[in-house]
């Protein structure tokens, strides 16, 4: 029989969605310089790399290996 270590599945999810957000991260750093340059509103762009930071931490509120799986950057 199988057993699933849920800490780990903890770990490894985060260091999936680690992985899944750095180029959207990448993305929104390139948005925001832009945005300085020409003097238009950061605040969307800053919202968004703040939940993108934010999206690890959602992990220890999880409680199914299911709930682990779909957990995603993309929402």
């Amino acid at each position: 029989m199988i057993t699933i270590n849920f800490d780990k599945a903890k770990v490894v999810t985060k260091e999936r969605l680690r992985a899944e957000r750095a180029p959207l991260l990448q993305s929104q750093d390139i948005e925001f310089q832009k945005a300085l340059e020409s003097g238009a509103d950061t605040s969307a762009i800053v919202a968004e790399k703040q939940r993108l930071r934010d999206i690890t931490g959602l992990v220890d509120t999880l409680a199914t290996l299911e709930d682990l799986k779909a957990l995603s950057v993309t929402g």
